[in-house]
């Protein structure tokens, strides 16, 4: 393929509309309220799977589509991010599932740089949970507009006016609901359409494994038949402002809905919302601070590398947002950090675990490259001709620390390979001491979690028996070469080097940080960029 400096028009003009198609989006909350639930109901209702599971999913039924690991499937929690994929009313629907446990905030974090818009789920009991404030801050600092569903509206819950006020008070967050709860949390009789105020209910197929059947009343039938829940929901409805875009995509806004993901109750309601509403993908910041446009030539950002999806293939996968232009599978691209060409040959697209080989892709689809072992997480890949560089992706700070060693000394080389590994798909942090040497390196990570995944992919995928030790540190801070001697002579105090070639002083508590930090004030001691106190 020659090299271009410019996409043609009539391939830009189809470019663009190709985009405006498309809507990107991930599900964010806090654990356990039922973000991959939610994630396989939305497929259920874009037919792309016949029946949904459970998270423990009973006999003779599949489990999660999304959550393919054996941890996950065995815990019921998600562990890593899934890219789902599916057209819906003449869209296409590009749909990441997040973990929603705090040890994996840094894998929500990449997939938050690669989203349109997000879907914050709440629990009708807990509203605005610890993980749900931190990632809604994700997204307000990412510029990331949100739509909330309150799910588990079928059981007790808190009174729907006090949800509508924690937002407001607690993160000045505005709802505007597009449909109401008839019924209080766990006495649920339907959703008050307020577009026509129309009342919907529903007939609920047992185990919510299909489509719950939609039944429309009148506003009329809907007092007769529910005369004093559907009198209080128009009366609380009416006290609150309808959608508004403009305050929508400036984050101030939040279009609001309700439902039960288990019973697949108000999960049409949702997507149509998200069709409707989230914006599609547009020009996209590059590291100097320039929008690429959507029809600018080819660009993608890798923000997620996964190896170990396919136990039949031991790849690699690199997930890349497609940024601007047409990617064509079998193009010769450029690999933004080196220079070098990278080729697509191997292009997917995913379903969960699933996958299929897709040739063309356009600004807001998500692609998953296949032996993809030159690329890394925050990489940027663009079109011969038209170079680019989006802003890399920045590291969580770590608060937990151990060494690791092989128990198997005839396995070193497979535990150096698959540190190497762990810490290019951002498993988990890996430093390297001059105290410890490459043996023994350091795994530092945003919560424990992590580490048991390091430990179970290692033994899985590379047949590596580890320890761990751990470390007495809780804190790390950026510090540069100059600082090395000084921080060395400090005791309890420990400098290592990151695969980045970032140098991290770690400390055993904000104490210990204060006290040399006092001591020695022209040391750099910088707060990482991401998660920092």
């Amino acid at each position: 393929m020659p090299p271009t400096s410019a996409a043609s028009p009539a391939a830009a003009s189809g470019v663009a509309a190709e985009a405006a198609r498309r809507r990107t989006f991930a599900v964010i909350s806090h654990p356990d309220a039922g973000k991959s639930t939610l994630t396989e109901a939305l497929a259920l209702h874009a037919r792309v799977i016949g029946e949904a599971g459970a998270v423990h999913g009973k006999s003779g039924r599949r489990g999660i589509i999304s959550d393919w690991m054996e941890m996950e499937q065995a815990r019921g929690i998600s562990v890593t991010s899934a890219a789902l994929q599916f057209e819906y009313q003449g869209h296409v629907v590009n749909l990441l599932d997040t973990p929603g446990h705090a040890d994996f905030s840094e894998d929500t974090y990449r997939v938050l740089a690669a989203v349109d818009c997000a879907v914050m789920l709440l629990d009708a009991a807990k509203g605005l949970e610890p993980q749900t404030l931190k990632l809604f801050d994700v997204c307000r600092h990412r510029g990331v507009p949100v739509v909330t569903f309150v799910n588990k509206w079928d059981r007790p819950g808190m009174h729907v006016l006090d949800l509508v006020d924690e937002l407001d008070q607690r993160i000045g967050l505005k709802a505007t609901p597009l449909n109401w709860p008839v019924g209080e949390a766990g006495t649920f009789h339907g959703l008050l359409n307020r577009d026509d105020e129309t009342m919907t209910t529903f007939e609920r197929a047992p185990g919510g494994a299909r489509i719950a059947e939609e039944h429309t009343l009148t506003s009329a039938e809907a007092k007769e038949q529910h005369t004093d829940a559907w009198g209080t929901a128009l009366d609380e409805v009416s006290l609150l402002d309808g959608v508004d875009v403009e305050s929508f995509l400036a984050g101030t806004s939040t279009p609001m809905l309700f439902g039960a993901a288990v019973v697949n109750v108000g999960v049409r309601q949702l997507l149509e919302a998200i069709v409707a509403l989230a914006p599609p993908p547009g020009a996209r910041p590059d590291a100097a601070g320039e929008p690429r446009p959507v029809d600018a030539p080819f660009s993608g950002l890798v923000f997620k590398v996964q190896a170990g999806m396919d136990k039949a293939h031991r790849d690699r996968l690199a997930f890349v947002r497609v940024c601007s232009g047409k990617f064509e599978r079998g193009a010769v691209v450029t690999h933004a950090a080196t220079g070098r060409p990278f080729a697509t040959k191997y292009a997917r697209t995913m379903l969960g675990r699933e996958r299929e080989t897709i040739d063309i892709a356009y600004p807001g689809d998500i692609v998953g490259l296949v032996n993809a072992n030159a690329l890394t997480v925050g990489d940027t890949l663009h079109a011969e001709g038209s170079p680019v560089a989006f802003p890399p992706m920045p590291s969580f700070a770590p608060e937990h620390f151990v060494t690791a060693r092989t128990t198997d000394t005839g396995k070193a080389k497979q535990f150096r390979r698959g540190i190497e590994q762990l810490a290019e798909e951002g498993v988990v942090q890996i430093l390297t001491s001059k105290q410890r040497g490459d043996g023994a390196p350091i795994l530092a990570a945003v919560g424990p979690l992590q580490f048991e995944v390091a430990t179970a992919r290692l033994g899985q995928e590379f047949g590596v028996p580890i320890a761990l030790d751990s470390l007495p540190y809780g804190l790390a801070r950026l510090t540069d070469a100059d600082g090395v001697p000084v921080l060395d002579a400090e005791a309890g105090v420990e400098v290592a080097e990151r695969r980045d070639g970032a140098l991290l002083a770690l400390f055993p508590d904000k104490w210990r940080l204060a006290s040399v930090e006092r001591r020695h004030p022209d040391v750099t001691l910088a707060p990482l960029v991401a998660g920092a106190d």
